[in-house]
C-alpha cells in the first residue's frame, strides 16, 4: 500500500499475519504502526509491507487469544464484544474506524460500552464467541502456508482478568517497585489508557502480568 492509503483502524495483513493499524506517523521510515489482533503484541513497519483486509458478516478471527465470528443477525447484549465497522459517533463520543470494545448497557437504539460510547446498531459487527461453522477465517491471508492449530480456538467470554482489555474504573498494581503504586483507569483512548496521577501506557503494556497486576473494578466494589 502507499502511506496516504493508510488509516488508522484498518484491518492489514503484516507478514501474513491480521494486524490493525493504531497509528500512522508520516514523518518516520518505519511510519506505520500494528498491532496483532491474535495477542495485541505491537509491530512497526513501513506502508509497502501491510496489505489491507477488510472485516465482513461471517469473517472469524482469534483476538487476544479467542475467537470470533463477525454477525449482524442480531443486536449486542450486555457482555458482547462488537466491531465498529460504520463509526458515525456523535459530538460527545471519540470512537473510530474498527474499535473492539466491551458492550456495558444495550436497548432497541444502540449499545453503551465500557469507554462509555453510544455506538448506534447499524455501526457495528457483533463478535460472537467461537469460529462458526461455514465462517471465512481472515487470520491469515495466505491460508494455504497457515498451520497453526489455534484457528480452531473457540472464545467463552470471562469475567475481568488481567488478559482482557481495561475498563474504566479497573484498578492495577504496578509490579516490581520498592513502593507500591496502584492506579485507577480513568480513560481510555483506542490503544492507550490513562491512569489515576497523570500515567499513560498502552493497553499492551497495561496488559503484561510481569508488569501490572489486576486486582478489581472499582464500580464492582
Amino acid at each position: 500500500m502507499k502511506l496516504y492509503q493508510v488509516r488508522k483502524g484498518q484491518f492489514v495483513y503484516f507478514n501474513n499475519e491480521l494486524h490493525k493499524v493504531y497509528g500512522v506517523k508520516p514523518m518516520y521510515k518505519l511510519s506505520v504502526h500494528l498491532i496483532k489482533l491474535r495477542d495485541l503484541t505491537q509491530q512497526i513497519t513501513n506502508a509497502a509491507s501491510v496489505e489491507k483486509c477488510k472485516p465482513m458478516e461471517y469473517d472469524s478471527f482469534i483476538f487476544n487469544h479467542k475467537a470470533y465470528t463477525l454477525r449482524k443477525d442480531r443486536n449486542a447484549e450486555a457482555g458482547d464484544y462488537i466491531l465498529i465497522n460504520n463509526p458515525m459517533p456523535d459530538s460527545l463520543d471519540t470512537y473510530s474506524l474498527n474499535e473492539i470494545e466491551l458492550v456495558e448497557t444495550a436497548d432497541n437504539k444502540g449499545v453503551i460500552t465500557s469507554n462509555s460510547h453510544g455506538v448506534k446498531h447499524n455501526e457495528y459487527l457483533l463478535m460472537v464467541p467461537g469460529r462458526a461453522a461455514g465462517s471465512n477465517p481472515i487470520d491469515y491471508k495466505d491460508k494455504a502456508n497457515d498451520e497453526d492449530e489455534s484457528l480452531n480456538d473457540i472464545g467463552i467470554l470471562g469475567l475481568p482478568s488481567s488478559d482482557q482489555l481495561p475498563s474504566l474504573g479497573d484498578i492495577y498494581k504496578k509490579k516490581g517497585n520498592d513502593s507500591v503504586v496502584e492506579a485507577m483507569v480513568v480513560a481510555i483512548s483506542d490503544q492507550t489508557v490513562y491512569l489515576g496521577g497523570g500515567l499513560e501506557i498502552t493497553q499492551v503494556e497495561l496488559m503484561n502480568t510481569e508488569k501490572w497486576e489486576f486486582l478489581y473494578n472499582l464500580l464492582d466494589k
